[in-house]
């Protein structure tokens, strides 16, 4: 018998497909993707990481047991550690400057999808915050497992494979797998209804963050997302 999380993959088939196929990905596995896009990538994916660990946490208060908890309160404290740790590393490597930190301004895709995840967690249950954030893990890992054998020259691209393909990266990912199975089992219709509807909606968005990066993505009309202090006129 199909688990629930069985039939999720089953309905996404299309689009994880297209993520996998995407050419930033293949781009990074054959060495061919710019360091301009990468980089690009890097800071984007730092602002959305920010925002997935908080999103983690909210599903740690929503979790009916302490166990469950402390485990979502872990899965935050490791984004925080590991991948935005590694994410400060390329950046470094990157050249990435402080005043670029300072004026860095979320892509249309970044802000769209983390306002998504927002939108869930505020107002689903934890099996919907889960399958949320579940492709963000699963595409990744796949990802990385798909390319652990794949050499690019340039070492930034093969840090990044190792990082997703590695046997750590897998456990947390089963770990979230087999905790939505169990939450999926205890739900009602019209909670797993929800919870297919934002597991594929976030798999659309996995592949627009690909997307975005490939194309450089601006706001359609330019303008500045950073703020200022306004002083009091008189």
């Amino acid at each position: 018998m199909n688990t629930f999380t069985d039939i999720l993959r089953e309905r996404a088939a299309s689009i994880w497909e297209a993520n996998l196929q995407h050419p930033f990905v293949k781009g990074i596995a054959d060495g061919d993707l710019s360091l301009e896009r990468f980089r690009y990538y890097v800071l984007q994916d730092s602002y959305y990481l920010s925002h997935f660990a908080r999103i983690q946490a909210m599903g740690a208060a929503r979790a009916e047991d302490l166990y469950t908890t402390s485990r979502m309160a872990a899965h935050a404290q490791g984004t925080n550690d590991a991948e935005l740790g590694l994410h400060e590393t390329f950046m470094k490597q990157l050249g990435v400057t402080e005043e670029e930190l300072a004026d860095f301004e979320p892509a249309p895709t970044a802000y769209h999808y983390t306002s998504h995840l927002y939108r869930v967690a505020e107002s689903g249950s934890l099996g919907e915050i889960i399958a949320a954030i579940l492709p963000c893990y699963w595409i990744y890992q796949e990802i990385g497992e798909t390319f652990k054998g794949a050499t690019p020259q340039e070492f930034i691209y093969q840090e990044w494979i190792a990082a997703y393909g590695g046997e750590w990266f897998t456990e947390l990912v089963q770990e979230q797998i087999d905790r939505l199975n169990q939450l999926a089992e205890k739900a009602s219709d019209v909670e797993r209804n929800k919870m297919i509807q934002h597991f594929l909606i976030s798999c659309q968005y996995e592949y627009s963050f690909w997307e975005m990066a490939y194309t450089l993505e601006k706001w359609p009309i330019p303008f500045s997302l950073t703020t200022s202090t306004i002083g009091s006129e008189g």
